[in-house]
């Protein structure tokens, strides 16, 4: 071989070693936008604009989110992080990545308001947020608070250690400790060994315990914990003859089916997507199974192999559907119009104390995360009396640990509603009057 073709082939060879690390980070990631309150919108980066947001929408790279004057909302990331906005907050989502290293990269803009980030510091993910001509970089788990506004921008850090870059130089922040940032004046800072709360800060500490509470009482944990708390607050395990460990919601009779409620949403590149309406509707929608049972009813199962995860799906597998069901299908063609099917997306009553009627199949629609004791029980109520009228509380309580035996076959005129979650056994050894046919 001449000098001439070796140093042609070297080149080749060091450019293609060049673009590697570009296409090891290009690896697309989906979030979730996972509680709503009020007036939120986002804007899919479809060169349409903002639009009203809707409950279990994907968040991709390049999506903005914002909250109206009296409205919420959170983004819960695949280890369970989440990022909360109150009203006002506007946030952008520049960089979603997976790293060749298996690691996460998630950098976002806060453009105004106040949002909460409660980063949980899984091994090799990284959490970038931005505001103004600051940028704090978090490796290690961190829950903190940061304000952008007109003048003047605040962190404080309620756990964890953090560094903020500026062009003030860099600033480090331990817990409790909190910074105030003159935007005017070179972006100068002051130090404080404290600092003062604000009336949010009860909304995000309710919402960290609710999803600390109810992720941690499922056995059966997937390699994502986005969704997982939901799953266990609306619903129950039960360890199925023949099938194995499957999940069922509550409120859920004989005429429901998992598609009843929710939307197509186009988006660039993925084309139509299935949005659940439900508030449990994020993780049975993108992994695993439904099947239908004739003497239970629907219930999801999650993937058997932390292989089987790796595989994120905009409509789900249907196994052994009844006769008369429809196969869910996207609309044809392309395009950014969002189909709405059946009651569409009903917001929940609110966060203050109040009375809420709960309907057979209406799988939790309408009920508020952590809002109210004993799900099961209630849903075992509704079974029986068609409806429940219940007061709602605005703080979460705590939830029972383990799994339910196997829901009972039905009796004629309806399905008996999961018996809650008491079994601390993963083989706790279920009671039905039928098994469910394969």
């Amino acid at each position: 071989m001449s000098i001439h073709k070796l140093s042609r082939l070297l080149a080749l060879l060091a450019c293609s070693l060049l673009a590697i690390p570009s296409f090891a980070d290009s690896q697309v990631r989906i979030v979730r936008l996972s509680d709503i309150r009020g007036d939120v919108q986002i804007d899919r980066n479809t060169g349409q604009g903002y639009e009203k947001a809707i409950l279990n929408m994907p968040i991709t790279e390049g999506v903005r989110l914002r909250a109206g004057g009296d409205a919420r909302a959170e983004v819960e990331f695949e280890d369970g992080s989440s990022l909360r906005l109150t009203p006002n907050a506007e946030v952008a989502f520049p960089q979603l990545v997976l790293r060749d290293s298996g690691g996460r990269a998630s950098t976002v803009n806060l453009q105004s308001g106040m949002a909460y980030l409660n980063f949980l510091g899984a091994k090799n993910d990284e959490f970038t947020l931005r505001f103004g001509r600051e940028k704090l970089v978090l490796t290690q788990a961190a829950h903190l608070r940061v304000e952008m506004g007109d003048t003047q921008s605040t962190v404080a850090v309620f756990k964890g250690d953090v560094q903020v870059e500026g062009p003030s130089g860099p600033l480090s922040l331990g817990s409790k400790q909190s910074a105030t940032i003159d935007l005017s004046d070179s972006d100068k800072y002051k130090l404080a060994k404290n600092f003062d709360s604000d009336p949010f800060d009860a909304w995000d500490k309710e919402q960290a315990q609710y999803h600390d509470r109810y992720q941690a009482s499922n056995s059966y944990t997937s390699p994502y914990g986005y969704g997982a708390s939901d799953l266990n607050y609306y619903g129950s395990y039960y360890n199925v003859p023949g099938y194995g460990m499957m999940w069922q919601p509550y409120f859920t009779g004989a005429a429901w089916d998992p598609f009843m409620d929710g939307a197509w949403v186009y988006y660039p590149g993925f084309g139509y997507t299935w949005v659940s309406s439900y508030p449990w509707g994020w993780m049975p929608y993108r992994y695993g199974s439904w099947y239908y049972m004739p003497t239970y009813g629907w219930m999801w199962q999650q993937p058997g192999n932390p292989g089987g995860w790796s595989g994120w799906t905009g409509t789900p597998r249907i196994i052994n559907p009844p006769p008369r069901f429809t196969q869910p299908a996207p609309p044809a063609g392309s395009g950014n119009k969002t189909v709405v099917v059946g009651r569409g997306f009903t917001p929940p009553v609110g966060s203050s104390s109040s009375r809420v009627t709960i309907r057979n199949d209406s799988a939790g629609l309408g009920v508020p995360r952590g809002s109210i004791r004993d799900l099961g029980k209630v849903s075992r109520t509704v079974t029986q009396k068609g409806a429940v009228t219940t007061t709602i509380q605005p703080v979460p309580v705590a939830t029972s640990t383990g799994v339910a035996p196997a829901p009972r076959a039905p009796t004629p005129s309806s399905r008996v509603s999961p018996p809650r979650m008491t079994a601390p056994s993963p083989h706790a050894t279920p009671s039905p009057r039928g098994s469910p046919h394969k």
